[in-house]
């Protein structure tokens, strides 16, 4: 939702039943809406494990936008999403269906199961069953017409949606702005006396 500024708001508060990391009294929060199949998703997911790494007082959320029209997988691989946070297994998932090559067809998603240790014989009876296809449907139809979700990945930091975070720099950038605290990333003490070997103090 817009305010009269234009600026587009998340409408729906984080809660308990999203997939978090990080603490609730964080300073910074920011939200995903994306999917498995999706190359942008892909690009972006190693930025927001480094931003996850680098920053304190910041608290991530993701949150399941399959678009089936484009592809064609991607409710499924969120539905073996959710079967693994049944079994306290979500972001072991979660990583796992982002670093996937090829399909996210369902014999793919039962390795990447038994990767992320989950009991396949319940994994394969919940999925078999559509144990979690009302959830993923519920959150789809409530981004796309509560939200006004459209795309992936969609971001939304301390609740207003942003889409000049390029890259990891951006994402840094934007975070520790809103007021999270980054730690010195690979490298930095490095590049710091390379600059001081340019200066010729060292």
């Amino acid at each position: 939702m817009s305010d009269e500024s234009g600026v587009v708001r998340l409408v729906l508060p984080v809660n308990d039943r999203d997939h978090v990391l990080g603490p609730e009294s964080a300073a910074v929060t920011l939200v995903e809406y994306g999917n498995y199949e999706c190359v942008y998703c892909r690009q972006l997911h190693p930025h927001i494990k480094e931003l996850l790494g680098r920053a304190e007082g910041l608290r991530f959320v993701f949150r399941h936008f399959p678009i089936r029209q484009v592809h064609p997988h991607s409710a499924r691989a969120a539905e073996a999403a959710e079967a693994a946070a049944a079994q306290g297994r979500f972001w072991e998932m979660h990583d796992l269906l982002f670093k996937q090559e090829g399909r996210l067809d369902d014999e793919h998603l039962a390795r990447c199961a038994g990767k992320a240790g989950l009991d396949l014989r319940r994994y394969r009876e919940e999925m078999a069953a559509g144990a979690y296809a009302e959830k993923i449907d519920r959150e789809l139809v409530a981004a796309t017409f509560v939200g006004k979700v459209s795309g992936t990945p969609t971001l939304y930091l301390n609740g207003v949606r942003r889409s000049d975070m390029r890259g990891l720099e951006g994402l840094l950038s934007a975070v520790e702005a809103a007021g999270a605290t980054l730690r010195a990333g690979p490298g930095a003490w490095a590049k710091t006396l390379n600059r001081l070997r340019n200066l010729r103090l060292v």
